[in-house]
């Protein structure tokens, strides 16, 4: 099984992967490190274990809002209008106003308005 040297606020940290997984392992190390460096920077250096805990809430905390967009996503595409409801509701708008058109020029001419 691979190893992969993660990197996070100045210490290295060796950990285990499947075959194949090491790039995708380091990238993540980075970006927690990223995150870890972005913390400190906020509050000092309070303690490795203090910086990863809160390191780990505020990342838990981004992928509820992602996992939350995605459900309100998935909900407003539910809710989309396919095309052929859009191309009815369009050609109900334009009879209805076809309609008020021959009514308000019957109107005017003194005819009777056409009925559909």
């Amino acid at each position: 099984m691979p190893e992969v040297d993660v990197a996070i606020n100045g210490r290295n940290y060796q950990i285990a992967c499947g075959d194949g997984e090491e790039a995708h392992l380091a990238q993540l190390g980075e970006y927690v490190d990223r995150r870890v460096k972005e913390l400190v920077a906020a509050v000092g250096q309070v303690g490795d274990s203090r910086l990863l805990v809160m390191v780990s809430l505020m990342i838990a905390d981004e992928l509820a809002e992602t996992y939350a967009d995605l459900k309100n996503a998935s909900s407003e595409a539910e809710g989309a209008v396919s095309p052929q409801q859009l191309e009815d509701r369009v050609a109900e708008i334009v009879d209805a106003a076809a309609t008020r058109i021959e009514a308000a020029t019957a109107g005017l001419t003194g005819a009777a308005p056409v009925a559909e």
